[in-house]
């Protein structure tokens, strides 16, 4: 019934209506239809002046007072005059602003009120008596009339328009902003989730192998101690660099690339685990940035699902760059644990799998016999449209 409007607007409205009815009451005091009926203008020009005080708080009830001050003018008979300007007003806002239901009742109130104008001008207005040879004129202002009263409704509801375009417009701006968000959580997610991950794993086996090995060989300790400060800081910088990009998206960061396995092997090495790695044929030529952090990602999150969930026996890795494509395959033996085979996968099997898909290749990993083996086949052409950006650069979601 009612619209939110500022005060601000309430105010300017009822001013409005106030600066009307002082111009339009003198109007009408002159043009009474007889003396003695100067009231009958004087709430004519209250209703009219209601009817534009509320115009745009509630166009429906704008709607309705309009109705009534024109009932009053035509049952007084009272000629057209200045204080009829609201009428446009009013159909102005029922289009413009207007519900469902007073949208439609606007526009059909320009062709009722063309017909009841064209009727009162006719029979009891300002020609008199109607005879069929004022057909044409009669035909004449009513088309006069619709033209007039619909040219109000069709402004109000040419603004409709604009509104509600903006107003898509703005929503679709929020769900773009909104999924641009999602998407960089679930990408930070996936980092914390792959370095956080590892990290943990390395000092876990780094601890329990030190907690062992102690007795007998206490620089074994000392080693150990050593590998895990060295991944625990390293694991510290990198969630540091995450959490700055939480608080700067526009910040950029050094990501992974081959260069580092070499750092990982050691890594997984200095926790105890046999790491064979094999590369041939090496790669040849420049790698695009997307292929290198999947690779180093994959084999991260590879490597440490061996280190948690191996048997502590040799891990085997190999990679195989050929000219269009990168094939990539961990394999390790599968510890016998009770219900092991119905373990429910983790998020770090998905998360390798969308590493893979999103530079358009695909990975595949379970169970092979005794072993696990985690195997992936990633497009290395970097003119083939299947390679995109680095999904991990702060860039992509500036």
């Amino acid at each position: 019934m009612f619209r939110q409007l500022r005060p601000l607007q309430v105010v300017f409205d009822v001013l409005v209506a106030l600066g009307f009815a002082l111009v339009a009451l003198p109007a009408e005091l002159v043009t009474s239809a007889a003396p003695g009926t100067e009231w009958v203008a004087v709430v004519l020009v209250l209703i009219m002046g209601a009817a534009v005080a509320v115009r745009r708080l509630s166009p429906g009830l704008s709607l309705g007072v309009a109705w009534t001050g024109a009932l009053l003018q035509m049952t007084a008979e009272r000629n057209p005059g200045f204080v009829d300007i609201a009428i446009f007003a009013v159909l102005y806002v029922t289009a413009a602003y207007g519900s469902r239901v007073v949208f439609w009742a606007g526009l059909a109130s320009v062709g009722v009120g063309s017909a009841a104008i064209t009727i009162y001008l006719f029979r009891w207005g300002l020609i008199g008596q109607f005879s069929w040879s004022d057909l044409p004129s009669a035909v004449a202002i009513l088309i006069a009339a619709l033209f007039a009263l619909g040219l109000a409704w069709t402004s109000g509801a040419l603004v409709r328009n604009v509104l509600r375009g903006r107003a898509t417009r703005a929503a679709q701006v929020r769900a773009e902003a909104e999924t641009a968000a999602e998407q960089e959580r679930t990408r930070i997610a996936r980092d914390m989730h792959d370095i956080v991950a590892h990290s943990l794993a390395v000092i876990i086996a780094q601890s329990d192998g030190a907690r062992y090995a102690a007795a007998a060989d206490p620089a074994a300790q000392s080693a150990a101690l050593g590998t895990i400060s060295t991944t625990a800081r390293s694991a510290l910088s990198d969630v540091r660099l995450l959490l700055t990009q939480l608080r700067h998206s526009q910040s950029d960061g050094p990501q992974p690339t081959l260069a580092d396995l070499e750092q990982l092997y050691a890594q997984v090495r200095a926790a105890g685990v046999e790491l064979r790695v094999d590369v041939d044929p090496a790669p040849r030529g420049e790698v695009p940035a997307s292929v290198e952090l999947a690779v180093y990602r994959i084999l991260q999150e590879a490597l440490t699902n061996a280190l948690r969930h191996g048997s502590g026996g040799p891990v085997d890795v190999s990679l195989a760059w050929w000219g269009d494509r990168v094939d990539l395959r961990v394999r390790n033996e599968a510890a016998s644990e009770p219900g092991a085979e119905r373990r429910v996968p983790g998020h770090g099997l998905i998360g390798m799998r969308e590493r893979a898909q999103l530079i358009g290749g695909r990975l595949d990993a379970g169970p092979d016999g005794s072993a696990f083996v985690v195997s992936a086949t990633l497009p290395v052409r970097a003119d083939d449209g299947l390679s995109a950006p680095a999904t991990d650069s702060p860039r992509e979601f500036s």
